[in-house]
């Protein structure tokens, strides 16, 4: 019998080491980023996940958004926010094929220099995003904004697993920012305030939800 607090047994990557990026990684990884922006001049920034509900920055201006070339999947272990090295949860990333909905931000050119270091901080602590200028459709028009996908290429990039595994997986972790359930109902509570439905999310969040009510008497 698996003790609960081990790394799922036979999960590929569910086990293997990982490290935190240095200040100086994350910064080169900054830099490159902002290679071509211009000082002063507005970004958007696309949230499909944590960022819908926590956006931890002042914006001037929020819009829903498709993406398109990626879908939003639980495709990450992760071993810091939402679990430990001995027993990893899941969160979101943005995995290859389909489209996905969520919402771009708009922040003033002037605040980019305050707020990307600690948006950096906090989604490439790893380097298991690659962060990417890609097109993003909205009712007002198509904007270009910084999107996190997910590397393929990193250790701890998990391809789909069987729903059972998936819930399991997301019930026992729990990390620095909290349950890793807390982390997915979050993130399907927000979509549905926004107007955007994500059929597979709902299903699992749904499910997460039933966990925490009350059993019927006798039960």
């Amino acid at each position: 019998m698996n003790n609960p607090s081990s790394p799922p047994a036979g999960i590929p990557g569910a086990s293997l080491p990982f490290r935190l990026w240095t200040p100086e990684e994350r910064q080169g990884s900054l830099d490159e980023a902002l290679r071509h922006w211009q000082s002063g001049e507005d970004v958007w920034v696309y949230g499909y996940g944590s960022l819908i509900w926590r956006p931890d920055f002042d914006f001037m201006e929020r819009r829903l958004a498709t993406l398109r070339g990626h879908h939003r999947a639980l495709c990450l272990w992760s071993r810091v926010n939402r679990g430990t090295p001995e027993c990893p949860g899941l969160v979101f990333g943005l995995d290859r094929g389909g489209s996905c909905r969520g919402v771009v931000y708009r922040l003033a050119g002037d605040q980019v220099p305050n707020y990307f270091p600690a948006l950096w901080e906090r989604e490439m602590s790893t380097g298991a995003y690659l962060p990417r200028w890609l097109n993003c459709t909205t009712q007002a028009g198509t904007v270009r904004a910084l999107v996190f996908i997910m590397n393929r290429d990193n250790p701890a990039y998990i391809r789909a697993l069987p729903e059972p595994e998936l819930l399991a997986i997301v019930r026992r972790a729990a990390g620095r920012y909290g349950p890793c359930t807390d982390y997915v109902v979050q993130t399907a509570q927000a979509l549905r305030a926004a107007g955007i439905h994500d059929a597979r999310l709902d299903a699992i969040a749904r499910r997460l939800e039933l966990d925490g009510r009350p059993l019927p008497e006798g039960a």
